[in-house]
C-alpha cells in the first residue's frame, strides 16, 4: 500500500497542510512540502496530536499541569499518577519517536467504556471537555451527527492509510544446497538481511556461495516463510528401475566370497587348490596383479569365489572387493602369523560388514602354530569358535589340499545363515569387478551380477560406458546368454573402459542412457576444471608456506584399470617433504603418442604397467626426450621411483669445525683494515673456509677469511701450534681474546 501524503492527511483532519508540515518540523521530521509521504510513526504523532489530545491550545494547559518528573501529573489532592505514556508532554513523545525509534502499540482509537470518565473529566481542562465528550460519543455509538460522522469517516481513512496490510508467509521449496543469493530471491528478502543473518549463527557466505538445506531453512523460518524439501527427480532416478523387490519375488542365490590376506601367504594358491586348476605360475613373480572373478560347485551349491590382490598397494582394490561379497575368507599363514596387511584386510572386512571365515594355511609347514594365530586374532576381535567366540577358524593346506572341502563346506554353512535372496526377475544391476582395454575385442569389463538377470542384447550403462551387451563370457570363457544373480561374465560391447567398481544398470532407452553418460561426462570435466583451479592456488599457497616443493609428474598406462589404481596409490606415497610426486594421468592401454605429447608438455615420466609403447610413442618420446619406464612387477617400479626422487632431492649439508684460533693482537692497515694476530690452538684454520668470531662465548660475527698469512706471505692453511694473521672479509671491529672459529659446509649423500 502506498504512504500517505501531507496534503491528503491535512484533508482527512481537516487542518491546513502548512500547519502540519510546520508542526512535523519542529519535531525534527524531515518533510519539505505538501507532497511529502509520512510514515506509521508521523501519522502516529500526529493522530496523537489533533485527533485524541484536543487542540494544541489545550495540550498546552494540560502540559504546564505535568510534573517535571518521568510521566507523572499532581492531581488536586497531592496524589501523583503515572502518565499514560511514561513521557513528560506530547512533544517530549514526538521526539522520542524519531529519535529513540518508539513504536506505538496502542491502538489509535481509544475504547473509553474501560476507563474512568469521570477521573478523566477531572484532568482535563473546562475547554476541551466538550471535544472529548464529542469523542465519547462517537466511539460508544451514540447519535452520530453529520459532522460526527464525518469526523469518524476521517479517522477511519487515516488508519487505514496507517495499517500496513499483513503479508501471507512465503511458502519456499529449498534443495540440498542453494547460493545466498537464490535463497534471499526465494524468500523475498534482501541479500543483505540474509547474509547478516547467517553471520549471527557465526557462518560466513558471501552472496554466491552455498549453504545446506539446514542452514537454509532455519534462515528462511526465520524470516517466517514455511519452508518444504526440493525432492529432485533426475532423468537417471526415472531410467534406471531400482525400487526395492517385492519379498515374495525374492529367490535364494548363491554367496560371493572374496579371499583376503597379507602377500605371500598363499590365497591364489588357496583358490587354485578350490578350482582344481593353475593360476599362480601364470602372475608375474607370484603376485596377483587384478581382481579375478571364478564360480565353483560344491554339493550341488555354487561359490562365488573374488581373488584380491595382497600386496599393499592394491588396498583400495581390496577394499571394494569386500564391499560387494557376502563372506570374507581371511588367509593367515600358520608359519608367519598376523601380519599389517592382514590387519588391513580385516578392517575392511568389518568396514564392508561382512561376515570373516578365517583359513588357517600352511599347517603342513614346519614352525607352523595354529594356537598362536588364534591368540593374536583376539587381539582384532577374532575369537575362534573353540574358544567361545563366533569366528569360524579352519586349518587348511593349499598346496596339499588338506582342508579345502571344510572350508567350503563353512562357507555355505555361514552363507545358509545370512539367508542370502535376490530377484532373478527383473533388469539386472551390479559391479563392474574390473576392465581393460583388448586389442581385437574392445573395452571387456567383468562384472558381478548382483540383481536381477543380465541378457545378451541387453543396454547397459555403468559409469561413462554405453552400450549394448554383444557378447558375454563366464569364469571358465564359455559363451553364455544370460547371468543371474552371484553370477561373475566377461563382457563386451561397452562404448569405453568403464572405471572398476563402477554399478551398472540395465535399461530399455539406449538413446536416454547416451545422454546421461554424456551429462556424466560434462560433470567428471567441470569438477576436473574446478579442481585443477582450486588445487593450484592451493599449491602455490602451499609452496609459499612450506618452501620450495620440488614436484615429479607422472603418467600412468597399465593393462587394467585396478593396476593403474595401484601404481598411482603406492608411486603418490612415496611423497615427501620435498618431492611430490603428482599422477597427472591414469589410463588403460598401450602407451599412445598422445599420452608422450602430454608427458612432454608437463615435463613428466610415463610408467608402463604390463603395457608397451606404439611404434609412434616410441618415436615421438625419442623426439620429446621423454623417459617411458616399463614395468611388470610392482616393486620394481617403487624402487626405481625411490631412485628417481633421490636424484631430485636438494642436497643436504652438515657442518664440519676445522680448527680455532685466538686473536692475541690486532693491527690496523691502511686500505685494508684491521688485521688480527692469531695463534691456532687446536686443528686448522683454512683459507677458503667460512669463520665466526666468539667473543665471551657469543658469536658476534659469521663471514669469510679474507686473507691468511704466515709472516709476509700468504699461505692455504695454518696449522695449531703455529701464529699466523687473519683478515675477516667486511669485518673490522676484532679485538684481543676473540675465538675465530674456522669451519666448512660438506654436503651429504641422500
Amino acid at each position: 500500500m502506498s504512504k500517505p501524503r501531507v496534503y491528503e492527511i491535512a484533508k482527512d483532519i481537516n487542518i491546513s497542510s502548512k500547519t502540519i508540515i510546520d508542526k512535523l518540523q519542529h519535531f525534527d521530521i524531515d518533510v519539505k512540502n505538501h507532497m511529502s509521504t509520512l510514515n506509521d510513526s508521523d501519522i502516529d504523532l500526529l493522530l496523537e496530536i489533533y485527533t485524541q489530545k484536543g487542540e494544541e491550545k489545550s495540550r498546552n494547559d494540560l502540559t504546564q499541569k505535568e510534573d517535571k518528573k518521568a510521566g507523572t501529573v499532581k492531581e488536586a489532592n497531592g496524589k501523583e499518577q503515572q502518565n499514560d505514556s511514561g513521557y513528560k508532554n506530547v512533544e517530549e513523545r514526538g521526539k522520542s519517536n524519531i529519535k529513540g525509534r518508539y513504536v506505538n502499540t496502542r491502538p489509535s482509537v481509544v475504547d473509553l467504556d474501560r476507563l474512568d470518565i469521570d477521573r478523566i473529566e477531572e484532568l482535563v481542562p473546562d475547554k476541551v471537555k466538550d471535544h472529548g465528550k464529542q469523542k465519547q460519543r462517537i466511539r460508544r455509538g451514540a447519535g452520530k451527527s453529520r459532522k460526527e460522522k464525518h469526523a469518524e469517516e476521517n479517522l477511519e481513512k487515516i488508519q487505514q492509510k496507517s495499517q500496513k496490510p499483513k503479508a501471507a508467509p512465503v511458502k519456499v521449496t529449498i534443495p540440498d544446497e542453494i547460493t545466498v543469493g537464490d535463497l534471499a530471491q526465494k524468500i523475498k528478502v534482501p541479500a543483505a538481511e540474509v547474509i547478516k543473518k547467517l553471520i549471527s549463527l557465526g557462518v560466513m557466505a558471501a552472496v554466491n556461495q552455498t549453504i545446506d538445506f539446514d542452514t537454509a531453512s532455519l534462515i528462511a523460518e526465520d524470516f517466517g516463510a514455511i519452508v518444504e524439501k526440493e525432492v529432485v527427480i533426475t532423468e537417471e532416478d526415472l531410467l534406471f528401475n531400482d525400487v526395492e523387490d517385492d519379498p515374495s519375488q525374492l529367490e535364494p542365490r548363491s554367496p560371493v566370497v572374496v579371499v583376503m590376506g597379507h602377500v605371500d601367504h598363499g590365497k591364489t594358491s588357496l583358490l587354485d587348490a578350490i578350482r582344481h586348476t593353475n593360476v599362480t605360475e601364470m602372475e608375474a613373480g607370484g603376485i596377483t596383479q587384478h581382481i579375478g572373478a571364478y564360480r565353483v560347485r560344491v554339493n550341488d551349491k555354487e561359490i562365488t569365489f573374488l581373488d584380491t590382490p595382497g600386496h599393499e598397494a592394491f588396498t583400495t582394490m581390496r577394499a571394494r572387493g569386500a564391499q560387494v561379497t557376502d563372506i570374507a575368507i581371511l588367509v593367515v599363514a600358520a608359519d608367519d602369523g598376523v601380519m599389517p596387511q592382514t590387519v588391513e584386510a580385516i578392517n575392511h572386512a568389518k568396514a564392508a560388514n561382512v561376515s570373516i571365515i578365517v583359513a588357517i594355511n600352511k599347517i603342513d609347514k614346519e614352525g607352523a602354530n595354529e594356537q598362536r594365530v588364534k591368540q593374536q586374532l583376539t587381539e582384532y576381535g577374532l575369537v575362534a569358535e573353540e574358544w567361545g567366540g563366533d569366528t569360524i577358524c579352519v586349518p587348511v593346506s593349499a598346496l596339499k589340499k588338506q582342508g579345502i572341502d571344510n572350508l567350503l563346506e563353512m562357507v555355505l554353512l555361514v552363507a545358509e545363515m545370512l539367508e542370502l535372496k535376490a530377484n532373478p526377475n527383473r533388469p539386472a544391476k551390479g559391479t563392474v569387478i574390473e576392465a581393460r582395454l583388448d586389442k581385437g575385442r574392445g573395452p571387456v569389463a567383468t562384472v558381478l551380477v548382483q540383481n536381477g538377470t543380465l541378457h545378451v542384447g541387453d543396454v547397459i550403462i555403468a559409469g561413462t560406458a554405453v552400450g549394448k551387451v554383444r557378447a558375454m563370457m563366464d569364469d571358465k570363457g564359455n559363451r553364455v546368454e544370460k547371468a543371474g544373480p552371484s553370477m561373475p561374465a566377461e563382457i563386451i560391447g561397452l562404448s569405453e573402459v568403464p572405471e572398476a567398481g563402477d554399478t551398472f544398470y540395465v535399461v530399455e532407452d539406449e538413446k536416454k542412457a547416451r545422454a546421461i553418460a554424456e551429462k556424466r561426462k560434462e560433470k567428471i570435466k567441470e569438477e576436473q576444471f574446478k579442481f585443477q583451479h582450486k588445487a593450484s592456488l592451493d599449491d602455490l599457497f602451499a609452496q609459499i608456506k612450506e618452501g620450495k616443493v620440488k614436484e615429479l609428474n607422472v603418467i600412468v598406462k597399465a593393462d587394467v584399470q585396478g593396476s593403474v589404481e595401484a601404481v598411482r596409490k603406492s608411486l603418490e606415497e612415496l611423497s615427501n617433504d620435498e618431492v611430490k610426486i603428482k599422477t597427472i594421468h591414469g589410463g588403460v592401454g598401450a602407451i599412445t603418442e598422445s599420452d608422450v605429447m602430454l608427458a612432454s608438455a608437463s615435463n613428466a615420466i610415463i610408467v608402463g604397467f604390463n603395457v608397451r609403447p606404439d611404434s609412434g610413442a616410441r618415436a615421438s618420446a625419442e623426439m620429446e626426450k621423454v623417459e617411458i619406464r616399463l614395468y611388470r612387477i610392482i616393486y620394481d617400479a617403487i624402487e626405481d621411483m625411490k631412485a628417481a626422487m633421490k636424484g631430485m632431492l636438494e642436497p643436504k649439508f652438515k657442518e664440519v669445525v676445522l680448527g680455532h684460533a685466538e686473536v692475541r693482537a690486532t693491527f690496523k692497515v691502511s686500505g685494508v683494515g684491521t688485521i688480527a694476530g692469531c695463534y691456532v690452538t687446536d686443528g686448522k684454520i683454512n683459507r677458503n673456509s667460512k669463520v665466526r668470531i666468539v667473543r665471551d662465548g657469543i658469536v658476534i660475527h659469521e663471514g669469510k677469511l679474507e686473507s691468511l698469512k704466515r709472516f709476509k706471505d700468504d699461505v692455504r692453511e695454518v696449522l695449531a701450534g703455529y701464529e699466523c694473521g687473519i683478515g675477516i672479509e667486511k669485518f673490522n671491529d676484532i679485538k684481543e681474546g676473540d675465538v675465530i672459529e674456522c669451519f666448512i659446509m660438506e654436503e651429504v649423500k641422500q
